[in-house]
């Protein structure tokens, strides 16, 4: 039975097998922020209706909710007999949401049920669909969908900025006394830090605590780094973004992609070039040591649309806008942000060395498996690419920012592009769209561009709010969306002028 979540840009979470499930290596590492935030809503449960699908939907809510294990057995073996083994994964994803509430069933037939839920202590929506069939009953479908908050729903009360920030540090507090969160949280507003601490611990076994120095792997908020590297290039004429990719890779294994897809569309995820959580990358992730590697291994397969017709996330996109960064610099990609950013914006705890080397403050990731924690080593990558899996501190992040948008790395008029929409509308959840290398988000407070980043054992956000000049950053050594979810709360609390 497919059951699915799709996340904040869209994407989809099978809760069916390992190929692709919430907790799956391949799925969490596409970006923070993916997997929907789920915890709560005040009011009166509405009714489910007494019908196939309203009774499953019963039994599957309660025994969801109630976060106990035996319950969701039970659901299983009633309702998919055939799915049992995958209780761990359906308890990580409680473990990660916090649960659901009922505000009220949208659609009602014998087999088929809509229904918009709210998370338990957040105020995120989301719409359940569930199908049955066959006798007895059975769930053949079920998919858990983000949608925007209905309007006829009350708003989150705004606060002062002073009081959003302490009712941010208070969640934090509150949420790593329940061990739903480990990391540090930094909040800033016209280049003055006002909040800058960290929670929970950076290695459990030895006891040691993050620190707002603890250098967290940040998962997709590598894209920023490389997307700023490239304009960089293109900024001293090197690099011309309407260019097709074979004009840097001309001996790129597939000539057709080469040749349709443009830099331009890899900075915007509207090139088709997919993934790289493929099974292949499973098979050999330990041996993808270089950003070549991984060109060797996808880089003879095909379009999966044609370049520039929709959006659609691409990791291996990121990886060939890394490749071509060292083919133009004659650098290693590493080398180059190295020099290039971190050291010109001041970032002094932010690489992407190897798993295999010690790094003195960089702090252990931990996911849930089986009701206990686990430390996410087997599902790193030999190290980080220009796709995701570096590692950086919010301080470091506050710096990058501010660089940024100062016309330190970049020139003015590319930084207004890079924070700009150019791709996703209409096509990314929540109304939100895509820079270069950069989520754009309009909201109350105006424009907001950053980026998160996700996978097991690892959550972050770094938000730059334009009109405030507020940023927030937020990182933790936890599966998502233990730093979402609080990037989220301050978010909704912040003042609007």
């Amino acid at each position: 039975m497919p059951v699915r979540v799709t996340g904040r840009f869209g994407m989809t979470f099978d809760l069916t097998n390992g190929s692709a499930s919430v907790a799956s290596n391949r799925v969490m590492r596409l970006f923070a922020g993916l997997l929907l935030v789920c915890a709560g809503w005040a009011g009166t449960e509405a009714a489910i209706p007494n019908t196939p699908s309203g009774e499953a939907f019963r039994t599957w809510l309660e025994a969801f909710n109630s976060g106990d294990r035996g319950k969701m057995s039970s659901y299983l073996s009633k309702y998919e007999p055939q799915e049992t083994s995958r209780i761990d994964r359906m308890m990580g994803f409680r473990e990660q949401t916090g649960g659901f509430t009922l505000v009220r069933v949208e659609k009602n037939e014998p087999l088929h049920l809509e229904a918009l839920l709210k998370e338990r202590e957040g105020s995120h929506y989301a719409r359940l669909t569930m199908e049955t069939g066959g006798e007895p009953i059975t769930v053949k479908h079920l998919g858990i969908d983000m949608v925007p908050k209905p309007e006829s729903e009350a708003a989150t009360p705004r606060l002062g900025f002073d009081d959003a920030v302490k009712a941010l540090d208070s969640r934090a507090n509150e949420l790593a006394g329940k061990d739903q969160f480990s990391g540090a949280i930094l909040v800033a507003r016209g280049g003055k830090v006002v909040l800058e601490k960290a929670y929970g611990l950076a290695d459990r076994d030895k006891k040691v605590s993050n620190s707002v120095d603890t250098q967290f792997r940040i998962g997709s908020m590598n894209k920023m780094f490389t997307a700023t590297a490239v304009l960089q290039l293109a900024g001293e004429g090197k690099i011309d973004l309407a260019a097709p990719l074979g004009k840097y890779l001309p001996d790129y294994p597939n000539h057709d992609l080469a040749m349709k897809v443009t830099i331009r569309h890899l900075l915007t995820h509207t090139g088709g070039t997919g993934d790289i959580f493929t099974p292949e990358y499973e098979t050999h992730k330990l041996e993808l040591r270089e950003l070549n590697d991984y060109v060797k291994l996808l880089g003879a397969r095909g379009l999966e649309f044609e370049p520039g017709s929709k959006w659609s996330y691409s990791n291996y996109g990121f990886v060939l806008l890394g490749a071509v960064v060292e083919k133009v610099s004659g650098m290693t990609y590493y080398d180059y942000v190295r020099k290039n950013i971190f050291a010109k914006a001041g970032m002094t705890h932010t690489d992407s060395l190897p798993e295999s080397e010690r790094v003195a403050m960089r702090s252990t990731g931990y996911l849930r498996e089986g009701g206990h924690w686990k430390t996410n080593a087997d599902t790193l990558p030999w190290r980080g690419t220009s796709a995701g899996g570096g590692y950086s501190t919010v301080g470091d992040l506050l710096r990058f920012a501010e660089a940024l948008a100062g016309g330190k790395l970049i020139p003015r008029a590319l930084v207004s592009q890079m924070t700009s929409a150019q791709a996703g509308d209409g096509q990314m959840p929540l109304g939100m769209r895509y820079g270069f290398g950069m989520v754009i988000a309009d909201g109350p407070q105006g424009k907001r561009f950053g980026h998160g980043g996700g996978a097991p054992g690892m959550n972050g956000e770094l938000r730059v709010y334009m009109k405030s000049g507020i940023v927030t950053a937020v990182l933790a050594n936890m599966d998502p969306p233990a730093a979402s979810r609080l990037a989220d709360f301050f978010d909704e609390r912040m003042p609007v002028d």
